[in-house]
C-alpha cells in the first residue's frame, strides 16, 4: 500500500501547515509507539486497566497477516494509528476488518492525520471490498460527526462483554 500524505490548510496570518502526514503498515519493530499510544488511549478512555499487552506482544501481533495497524507519522514520529483485525463474518462467509481504535495524538488532531487514517484503512478493505465495523462510544459526539462525515452508517447496538469469571457459574451448569 502506498504513504497516504495530508497537509493541514494554509490560512493568511498564522504560521504554516504542519509537514506532511504519511501513512503505512506498522511492522514487529513499531511494536514500541504501538503499545505507548495504546496506553495513550487507554487512559484517555479510563481503560488502563484493560490493556494486557506489552510492546513483547505487539511485536507478536504486528506479525500477524490478519491484525492491521497503520501508523501515522509525521517527521518520522508517530503521531496516531488505526488499528483493525479481519476476521470472518458467519453470515456472509466473507472476512470483515473489525476496526479496534483510531487515535490521534492531541496536537495533532484536526490537522487530517485522522481522515488519512481512515482512507489508508479504506485502501485496505478495498481489493477485497470487506465492509470495516466498529462501535464508538454514545456520547462521543465529535467521533460520531467525524465518521458520518467519511460516509459510514452509525446504528444503535449494545455491545455485551462477557469475562471468563462472570461465564464460570453457567458453564459449569
Amino acid at each position: 500500500m502506498p504513504d497516504a500524505t495530508a497537509r493541514g490548510p494554509a490560512q493568511p496570518g498564522l504560521a504554516p501547515p504542519l509537514c506532511p502526514v504519511t501513512v503505512r503498515r506498522a511492522t514487529p519493530d513499531d511494536a514500541p509507539d504501538v503499545a505507548v499510544m495504546v496506553g495513550e488511549i487507554a487512559a484517555l478512555e479510563n481503560q488502563t486497566g484493560h490493556v494486557h499487552v506489552d510492546e513483547a506482544g505487539w511485536r507478536r501481533l504486528l506479525g500477524r497477516a490478519e491484525v492491521i495497524v497503520l501508523l501515522a507519522e509525521r517527521d518520522g514520529a508517530a503521531v496516531g494509528y488505526v488499528s483493525a483485525v479481519r476476521q470472518l463474518h458467519l453470515w456472509t462467509g466473507g472476512d470483515v476488518l473489525a476496526l479496534d481504535d483510531l487515535y490521534v495524538r492531541p496536537g495533532h488532531r484536526d490537522g487530517g492525520a485522522g481522515r488519512r487514517l481512515m482512507a489508508a484503512m479504506a485502501a485496505t478493505a478495498a481489493p477485497d471490498q470487506l465492509v470495516v465495523r466498529w462501535g464508538v462510544e454514545p456520547d462521543n459526539l465529535d467521533a460520531q460527526r467525524f465518521y458520518r462525515r467519511l460516509g459510514a452508517t452509525l446504528r444503535p447496538k449494545v455491545t455485551v462483554t462477557w469475562s471468563p469469571a462472570a461465564s464460570a457459574d453457567v458453564a459449569a451448569e
